[in-house]
C-alpha cells in the first residue's frame, strides 16, 4: 500500500475486538476465607494464612459469591452449568502469593450468553463465551522511577467473575457501549459496585485487524491498564491505527500484551503473550465439585430485577418517553428508581424526565455525588413541578427554587413562601400594571400593530420588570393582546412573547 496514508488504509481492514471484563463481587468476605473485602484498608491488613497461601491451609467456598456469580450469568442470558468445578491456573507473579489462582477453566458457571447494545439507533447482539468465578490477585504498585515494586495483598482472594465476550465487537465505540451495558447490568443486579477507580470493574481488550472479506482472524494484541470507558475506546482507537500502519507497511503484528499510557494516549509493549496452555490448568484438588440445584437456580432467576434494556423499552412504550431519555434514565439503576418515584408522586413522565436529566443530574455531576445522595427527594421534586403546573411560579423561578431546595433540603412550598417568589396570575392585579406599560410605550404598541410582532416581547418585559419578575408571562401576554389587538396581516415572525 505504498503511497496510501494510514487513515486511507484503515478502510481496507475490519476491526475485530473481544473484551475480558473482570467484576469484583459485592461480598463482605473473600471467596475462600473470612477476610474482609472492604476497599481502602491499610496495605496487607485484610489478609490471613489462607489468602496468603501459607502451607497447610485449605480454601472454603463462599456461598454468597457463587450466588452473585449465578445472578450475573443469568442476567447475561447464559446457559448455567449446574455441575461445574474449580481449577488451578498456575503462573508466577509477585501479586499471586500461592503461585496459582483458583479459577474455572473448562466448566465455568455460565456459557453462551449475550448482551444487546444500541449502535446508531439499531440493536446489536454481542455474544458472551463464558462467565467464570475466580479469586482476585493482589495489587502491584510500581515506583515511578522503576527502582522497586510494592505489593498490597488485601485484594488477594476477593471474589470476582470474568466475562469473556465473543469477537463480535467491530469498533472501539461498540466496545465502550458494551462495557457500559455490562456495568449497568451488574449494578442493576446488585452484583458489584463497579467502581473502576477502585478496581472493582476492570477490562482487558483483544484487538486484531483483517482485510474485509477475510474469514480468518488477524494476529491479536491484548491491551491492559485502562481505567475508564473513555480510555478503553481511546486505547482501541490508537491500537487500530498502529496495527494498520504495521500491516500497510508490509509488517507483521506481534502477539503481545500492551498497556495504555494515559499521558501520551498511546499503547506501549509490556511482554509477549502466553497461550492458555502455559497456565497448566488442572482441577483444584482442595475443592469439591460445585452443584447448583434446580431450586437454587430458579430462586435466583426469580429474584432478578427488570434489566436496563427491558426498562428502557417500557419507558418508551408505556410512559411515552423518547428513546434518548429512556436510555439516559435507565443507564443507572439509582437514577431510574429516582425517576420512577417522582412519577409515582403524580408528576408527568416527560416533565419529570426533563428535570431529572437536567437539573438533578447536572447538580450531582457538579458535586461528584451519586443519585443516592440527592438532597431533593422524589416527592419534593414532584411538588416543585406541581407548583409550576399550578401557575404559582414560572419555569425560570422553579430553577431558582430547585437550587435552594438542593442547598437546604426544604420543599418547594416552603421555599416559595420564604422567598416571596409566588407568581402573580390574578388578572385583576395585573391589569393596571399592563395598562400603565402600554401607555408608557406607544412606540412598541405602534410597532406591533404595524406587523413587528417581536415588539410584544418588549411590552411583556416591561411588565415583568414592573412586577419584579413575579407576573405570570402567559397572563401578561393575554392581557396585552386583549388591549392592543392583532398586528396587521402579513406581519413578520414571532409568536407570543415569553419571559
Amino acid at each position: 500500500m505504498s503511497g496510501v496514508s494510514v487513515s486511507e488504509a484503515r478502510a481496507s481492514y475490519e476491526t475485530v475486538i473481544g473484551l475480558e471484563v473482570h467484576v469484583e463481587l459485592k461480598t463482605r468476605s473473600k471467596i475462600f476465607c473470612g477476610c474482609s473485602t472492604s476497599f481502602g484498608a491499610p496495605p496487607n491488613t485484610n489478609v490471613c494464612p489462607v489468602c496468603l497461601g501459607h502451607p497447610g491451609t485449605l480454601p472454603v467456598l463462599n456461598e454468597g459469591a457463587v450466588e452473585l456469580a449465578l445472578r450475573a450469568a443469568l442476567a447475561l442470558n447464559c446457559r448455567i452449568n449446574q455441575d461445574c468445578k474449580f481449577d488451578r491456573k498456575n503462573y508466577f507473579y509477585p501479586d499471586l502469593p500461592k503461585g496459582y489462582q483458583i479459577s474455572q477453566y473448562d466448566q465455568p458457571i455460565g456459557e453462551d450468553g449475550y448482551v444487546e447494545i444500541e449502535v446508531g439507533g439499531e440493536r446489536k447482539r454481542i455474544g458472551i463465551v463464558r462467565v467464570h468465578l475466580e479469586e482476585d490477585a493482589g495489587k502491584s504498585m510500581h515506583a515511578p522511577d522503576g527502582s522497586h515494586t510494592l505489593v498490597d495483598y488485601n485484594r488477594t482472594g476477593v471474589p470476582l467473575i470474568e466475562i469473556v465476550s465473543k469477537p463480535d465487537i467491530r469498533s472501539p465505540e461498540e466496545a465502550r457501549l458494551y462495557l457500559e451495558a455490562i456495568k449497568s447490568i451488574m449494578e442493576y443486579c446488585d452484583v458489584s459496585d463497579c467502581r473502576m477507580e477502585e478496581g472493582s470493574l476492570r477490562c482487558d481488550a483483544n484487538i486484531s485487524l483483517r482485510p474485509f472479506g477475510q474469514r480468518e482472524f488477524g494476529q491479536k494484541t491484548e491491551l491492559k491498564n485502562m481505567n475508564s470507558f473513555r480510555n478503553v475506546q481511546r486505547a482501541l482507537e490508537y491500537e487500530a491505527e498502529r496495527q494498520t500502519a504495521v500491516l500497510s507497511a508490509g509488517g507483521v503484528v506481534e502477539q503481545e500484551t500492551r498497556r495504555f499510557d494515559e499521558a501520551t494516549q498511546t499503547t506501549v509493549s509490556m511482554r509477549s503473550k502466553e497461550e492458555a496452555h502455559d497456565y497448566r490448568y488442572f482441577p483444584e484438588p482442595d475443592l469439591v465439585r460445585l452443584h447448583i440445584s434446580d431450586e437454587w437456580l430458579e430462586r435466583v432467576r426469580g429474584s432478578l430485577p427488570e434489566l436496563p434494556l427491558a426498562k428502557r423499552d417500557r419507558y418508551v412504550a408505556e410512559l411515552g418517553l423518547p428513546p434518548y431519555d429512556a436510555g439516559v434514565l435507565t443507564a443507572d439503576r439509582g437514577v431510574a428508581e429516582y425517576f420512577e418515584a417522582v412519577v409515582a408522586c403524580g408528576a408527568d413522565p416527560k416533565t419529570a424526565s426533563n428535570w431529572v436529566m437536567g437539573d438533578v443530574l447536572a447538580s450531582l455531576k457538579a458535586t461528584g455525588e451519586r443519585i443516592q445522595a440527592c438532597p431533593v427527594s422524589p416527592a419534593n421534586l414532584a411538588g416543585l413541578m406541581k407548583q409550576v403546573e399550578a401557575g404559582r411560579i414560572s419555569i425560570k423561578q422553579a430553577r431558582d427554587v430547585f437550587k435552594i431546595m438542593w442547598d437546604t433540603g426544604k420543599d418547594a412550598e416552603t421555599v416559595i413562601r420564604e422567598q416571596g417568589m409566588e407568581q402573580i396570575s390574578d388578572e385583576g392585579m395585573l391589569a393596571a400594571i399592563v395598562d400603565e406599560v402600554i401607555a408608557n410605550n406607544p412606540k412598541s404598541v405602534e410597532d406591533y400593530r404595524s406587523g413587528k410582532t417581536k415588539a410584544l416581547a418588549a411590552l411583556v418585559g416591561q411588565t415583568m420588570k414592573a412586577t419584579k419578575g413575579k407576573a405570570n408571562p402567559a397572563v401578561v401576554n393575554k392581557l396585552i393582546l386583549e388591549r392592543i389587538g392583532s398586528p396587521d396581516s402579513g406581519a413578520s415572525g414571532g409568536g407570543p412573547a415569553d419571559a
